[in-house]
């Protein structure tokens, strides 16, 4: 079973410590490193290359959003996930634009944690519930304007397939499902339209491609 590797970023150490140990009771979870600040969120990423950073919004000398935003861009192979308290639509849109892979408020159930860092190390879609319902409901009034794709971003049949069943939610299984495909076909897909829309994530794709008019808001 391959360990997934965490740094586990969260200011309050009564906190932090709790989901650490929830975390580490698994068998294939990991924490390798801890901080307590933005600053040393990032520093500890570089250092350890985790395969998952979770990072909380109010941190000291630096916020979650420009941590995030500074991983994703020394480090694109490793997968953000946002636990926090906040729920506002600032800081949503920020996170996701900053590249965060999963968005999940506090409230949610600890089995819910630990599944959501299994699901963005294997690529699959995790959002609050709430967070979806902003996110689309931006698309949809028309808060990201949507623009064409250029040519090289244009996505094969196959891969609009993919893309409309990942907008929906379904993870690789299920997409493979649909499709008759095997998931490291599935996999192999989701790669390319990763690469023809400069993304890292299935959070940034499925954002992405509603702003393009790839797949719709709906």
């Amino acid at each position: 079973m391959e360990t997934i590797r965490i740094v586990l970023a969260e200011d309050h150490a009564v906190v932090r410590e709790g989901t650490r140990n929830l975390l580490d009771r698994e068998p294939d979870l990991e924490v390798v490193g801890e901080a307590a600040t933005g600053v040393e969120a990032v520093e500890a990423v570089g250092r350890l290359k985790p395969d998952v950073a979770i990072l909380d919004i109010a941190m000291p000398e630096m916020n979650g959003i420009e941590a995030t935003r500074i991983i994703k861009e020394r480090w694109p192979e490793v997968n953000v996930l946002v636990l926090t308290a906040y729920d506002d639509d600032e800081y949503v849109f920020a996170f996701v634009d900053a590249g965060a892979a999963g968005y999940l408020l506090k409230d949610v159930p600890a089995l819910e944690v630990i599944e959501a860092v299994r699901a963005v190390k294997a690529g699959d879609p995790v959002l609050h519930p709430t967070v979806m319902k902003k996110l689309l409901s931006r698309m949809s009034s028309g808060g990201s304007t949507p623009h064409s794709a250029p040519s090289e971003a244009v996505l094969s049949p196959r891969e609009q397939d993919v893309m409309k069943f990942a907008a929906e939610g379904l993870t690789n299984m299920q997409i493979g499902d649909e499709l008759s495909l095997s998931p490291r076909t599935v996999q192999s897909h989701l790669r390319n339209i990763f690469t023809k829309l400069n993304v890292s994530s299935r959070t940034e794709a499925v954002v992405k491609a509603i702003r393009m008019g790839i797949v719709s808001g709906e």
